[in-house]
């Protein structure tokens, strides 16, 4: 099977990104429906991202992938969130984990076999950086890495781990020692063989249904070269959350830009029926629009201020961009939501409703779910002593 598998993604040429994630957007959207009635892993979506080679894109070139930038990938998530949420949310979660490999492997050959395999195999990567009490504070671990010969172990009770049973492999953080701080944390790169799961909780949600985002315990044992060099809160400020924000926040434009295109549909529908009329719900799809294009303009603009200082370890951990970065997500996520419900009115019962053509109901259900991944709350709170300590601009354009 295996074989099979990596024959059929060795046949789809390199280079147009843009067709192939439109031909794997196009998979993803036709089985959309049961991914989310039955909640589901997207099986077939995730098929036709292998055929199309699109979880490799962002390995450099001299390792067998694409070299694609930031921007590309972000393409590809807005692409796959019009199509299906939880296939979308999947791969930006897997192209999260690549980010940090890829930027910060500094050529350990062991990680670099990693990246290889990815490519050559078309493997999805997993993301544990939750556990017991900490929630969401992805800043704090429980459970370390402990050294076993030539080998080092890890156990953690990781309270999410989305598509983990369906991951080839893992990516999870970890104190550095057993007398590490809480906040000295690795991060270390497992496949299949290296770890085993047992089911702590199952999940079945309002919406992202198709991530299975259960609860495990993480057992793992595995090469020491697989942890990566980098401590992770150079790994979490450099590049985790930078492509965290952005790729979280291009699948929930995805998702607003599904829900605008069906406002509009109604609305079009609407008039022609009506002699030229517009129906009751015409500003609502206005007001869609509007956000819509704030929407996009945050991510864009985030996106351009990244690229610029990307490679300026001094600017990245400033406090100005650091809290840019994080408030986009704030920003990205609530604008999400509030596009979708003003696309729901305006498509009034016919997007109330789930047997019409028209209908909002799943993209409201998955895109409630963006302001409560690192809860908006928890980082408005966690800001507010930063902003105290950060001067006002005195003009807009300074």
């Amino acid at each position: 099977m295996e074989a099979q598998r990596l024959v059929s993604v060795l046949s789809v040429p390199k280079s147009n990104l843009t067709g192939r994630a439109r031909a794997a957007s196009d998979a993803a959207k036709q089985n959309a429906g049961p991914v989310d009635s039955e909640g589901r892993f997207p099986s077939e979506a995730f098929a036709e991202i292998r055929r199309q080679r699109l979880l490799g894109v962002m390995v450099p070139q001299a390792l067998g992938g694409d070299g694609a930038n930031l921007a590309e990938i972000v393409d590809v998530c807005y692409s796959l969130g019009q199509s299906c949420s939880s296939t979308a949310l999947i791969y930006a979660m897997h192209q999260i984990k690549m980010a940090c490999i890829v930027r910060h492997a500094k050529g350990n050959l062991t990680l670099e076999r990693i990246l290889r395999r990815v490519t050559d195999e078309q493997l999805l990567l997993a993301s544990s950086t939750t556990e017991g009490q900490a929630g969401g504070n992805v800043r704090s671990s429980e459970a370390a890495v402990e050294r076993d010969g030539t080998y080092v172990s890890l156990e953690r009770k990781a309270t999410v781990i989305s598509y983990a049973i369906e991951a080839d492999g893992i990516v999870t953080t970890a104190r550095r020692a057993p007398d590490a701080a809480p906040s000295d944390q690795i991060l270390l790169v497992l496949l299949k063989p290296d770890y085993t799961l047992e089911r702590l909780q199952a999940w079945d949600t309002l919406g992202m249904r198709g991530t299975r985002s259960e609860g495990f315990t993480l057992r793992a044992r595995a090469a020491p070269e697989q942890i990566i060099d980098d401590a992770y809160e150079k790994i979490h400020t450099q590049t985790m959350v930078p492509f965290a924000h952005l790729l979280w926040g291009a699948v929930w434009a995805g998702i607003a830009a599904a829900a605008t295109a069906k406002a509009q549909a109604f609305i079009r529908n609407a008039v022609r029926q009506s002699n030229g009329q517009m129906p009751p719900g015409a500003p609502h799809f206005t007001q869609a629009v509007s956000s819509l294009q704030t929407l996009r303009g945050v991510l864009a603009s985030a996106l351009r201020t990244y690229e610029t200082i990307q490679t300026d370890d001094r600017m990245i951990a400033g406090m100005e961009f650091q809290a840019m970065i994080t408030l986009t997500k704030v920003h990205a996520s609530e604008l999400a939501a509030s596009t979708v419900l003003s696309a729901l009115r305006a498509c009034g019962l016919s997007g109330y409703r789930n047997d019409t053509e028209f209908s909002i109901g799943r993209l409201l259900r998955d895109v409630l779910s963006a302001p409560l991944m690192i809860n908006n709350d928890r980082i408005l709170s966690n800001l507010a002593a930063t902003s105290l300590m950060t001067p006002l601009p005195t003009s807009i354009s300074g």
